[in-house]
């Protein structure tokens, strides 16, 4: 099973969301998981809102702490944070996704980045598939 790791710093939002669409949708052999570098206390309430819309629920999902063990084991490694803390990453393939902070964002305007999220996850998707 081939792992893709997506990280950002709370591990409460834009990681967590990417990985629950990339598990969705994931293609066969691959699966996702998510970390961060300071990991919150729990999922942040506004992704699980705007997940449940989408038909998955997060609610369960616990924030972990990016380690080297979960980096050897991706294949890929999506840093989905923008900003001096967004981590360095030691994986045999990584992006960028420079995707601002919906945390403190009004619900109207988080749901526009988790529809970035989503688009960006699907077109990974396809990249991985065509190989």
């Amino acid at each position: 099973m081939k792992t893709a790791l997506f990280i950002c710093v709370e591990n409460n939002f834009r990681s967590q969301i990417a990985e629950a669409y990339f598990n969705k949708y994931a293609p066969s052999g691959w699966k996702a998981i998510s970390a961060g570098i300071k990991p919150a206390e729990g999922i942040h309430p506004n992704a699980v809102r705007l997940m449940l819309e989408e038909g998955i629920d997060i609610s369960h999902k616990k924030p972990q702490i990016m380690t080297r063990e979960l980096q050897e084991k991706a294949e890929i490694a999506i840093i989905v944070c923008s900003g001096s803390l967004c981590p360095l990453v030691y994986t045999r393939r990584v992006e960028e996704w420079n995707m601002p902070d919906p945390a403190r964002m009004p619900l109207e305007e988080a749901r526009k980045i988790r529809d970035v999220i989503k688009a960006k996850v699907l077109d990974l998707i396809n990249r991985l598939q065509e190989g």
